[in-house]
């Protein structure tokens, strides 16, 4: 049959910081509106729910997204959600976890609507919290924006019908549209082994329908669709876009956020499993190549190695986590920390004698002592120990001292280039000469390269600079100058001088 796109229910997502009313919006959402008014335990049988308006119309909540399966999704330049519901509580304003979900929301490209929840709240304060939206680059309606919002109550139900009216609208605008008749594709939302089922994983079905007896594909890991449910558990034989489903069976437990196909035959499936490794082994190859490529043009990276010791293991596992996230800025990454030895009490002197002479190593001390021995050792071998009290202090000094500490790349870049045009005297290692500056600018004082018919021929030092009989600090491009040159090599006429910056990066 001829593609005939018709129009499907949206796919949404609802996000925000903790405690700010995800789960109390999807709880209202669920009771009151769910397909066949089924309610207690549904988010217990599969993560995604449809929804049905008074309008008949249909829109499919993802219950529990997760972090984890949002950064699978943008490893992959995917996304499950067509809208994503940004939740805020009007007693809290915006939170850390607000930000996240809105930079998740930007980088998915999702269209979104914002929902200030907690407006029954006696400390809520609507306007404060818009205020705090735009100041955060989250621009409303009327508030100099274009993102449409609705002020609610998930406790209570207020405002929620208007919601899903902005909902509704907003799938109306962005015209999502699905072919009936094309084969199932779409994304894994979640997977889990089952100890009695097996491999069993929860899909969202973007466009196509999925019948019984077809097969499955994600990645390398495949099933049939003998085995089918719904959003409430019920055994379907037919499931088309925007649905939720859960499929039981693969051969291997799905990646989180990764793309399924179907086929109408095992045959299929299989030939399409093959061409997916042969591409994955490829790209393998290519990768391992690059890497190799970078190591050859790159100093290998550098480990500096850390001992760690803390009050308490709480504060030795959470610094760890906080030592982990520490990068070298910029492109080149090429040095990184590694926690040799860690634990809990003072730094002893058995810390210190594990040290190894000149070996590079930082210890570390977190609301700890140090013993006087491990103090004197340490002073006597010139090893440095560092205190810390507040965690972000710590982190902040370590990334000073792993840039410090990389390995450093030498960049030479040519600043000023100078025409000997006269040699006029020379002493022992100093010459007296006229020169003309054909690029940039010369600057007293600065080392230059001595070139010869474009090969360096040495190295001179600029001791004095003379423009019009007056002294200069620098001459600049197109200039005749005089120039009293520090240097071991005899210059003589149509030699050029080159000045140079060399910085590390």
């Amino acid at each position: 049959m001829e593609n005939e796109k018709t129009k499907r229910p949206p796919v949404v997502v609802i996000m925000g910081h903790i405690d700010h009313g995800k789960s109390t919006l999807l709880d209202y959402i669920r009771q009151t509106n769910v397909v066949e008014k089924e309610a207690g335990g549904i988010t217990q049988k599969i993560s995604a729910y449809e929804v049905e308006l008074p309008s008949k119309e249909k829109i499919t909540f993802i219950d529990t997204p997760g972090h984890e399966s949002f950064s699978k999704m943008r490893e992959r330049g995917a996304s499950i959600a067509d809208i994503a519901i940004l939740i805020v509580s009007a007693e809290d304003g915006v939170k850390t976890q607000t930000l996240e979900a809105w930079k998740t929301i930007i980088e998915n490209k999702i269209p979104c609507i914002v929902a200030i929840n907690k407006i029954d709240k006696p400390n809520a304060n609507i306007e404060k919290t818009k205020t705090e939206l735009a100041e955060n680059e989250i621009y409303l309606e009327n508030y100099g924006g274009k993102i449409p919002f609705a002020e609610i109550s998930a406790k209570a139900g207020t405002g929620v019908d208007s919601l899903l009216s902005l909902i509704s609208i907003m799938a109306e605008m962005e015209d999502f549209t699905g072919d009936k008749n094309a084969l199932a594709s779409g994304f894994v939302l979640e997977a889990n082994m089952d100890s009695k089922r097996g491999n069993q994983a929860t899909v969202i079905i973007k466009n196509g329908t999925l019948k019984k007896g077809m097969f499955v594909t994600v990645e390398d890991s495949a099933c049939s669709s003998n085995i089918m449910e719904n959003f409430q558990g019920k055994m379907v034989s037919e499931a088309s876009f925007s649905s939720p489903i859960r499929l039981i069976g693969f051969s291997k437990l799905p990646q989180i956020g990764a793309e399924f196909r179907s086929f109408r035959n095992k045959k299929e499936s299989e030939d399409y499993i093959e061409k997916w490794k042969e591409h994955k082994t490829n790209s393998k190859i290519i990768n391992k190549i690059t890497a190799q490529n970078s190591l050859s043009i790159l100093e290998s990276k550098k480990m500096i190695p850390i001992i760690l010791k803390a009050d308490i293991a709480g504060s030795l596992e959470a610094i760890e986590k906080e030592i982990k996230k520490i990068k070298v800025k910029g492109d080149v990454k090429n040095a990184e920390f590694k926690i040799i030895a860690h634990g809990v009490g003072p730094i002893g002197e058995s810390d210190i004698k594990s040290i190894t002479d000149g070996d590079d190593t930082l210890v570390i001390g977190f609301n700890v002592k140090v013993d006087k021995n491990a103090q004197e050792l340490a002073a006597n071998r010139h090893i440095t120990l560092s205190l810390f009290d507040i965690i972000y202090k710590m982190t902040e000094w370590l990334e000073i001292e792993l840039e410090n500490r990389r390995p450093k790349i030498e960049t030479v870049e040519t600043t000023g280039k100078a025409k000997i045009l006269k040699v006029f005297s020379r002493t022992k290692e100093k010459q007296i000469v006229g020169a003309k500056v054909i690029k940039g600018r010369m600057v007293l004082e600065k080392t230059v390269k001595i070139l010869r018919r474009d090969f360096e021929i040495g190295k001179g030092k600029i001791l004095n600079l003379e423009k019009s009989k007056t002294k200069v600090k620098e001459v600049e491009e197109g200039a005749e100058f005089g120039m009293l040159l520090e240097s071991k090599i005899e210059i003589v006429e149509g030699d050029v001088l080159e000045s140079f910056n060399i910085t590390q990066k």
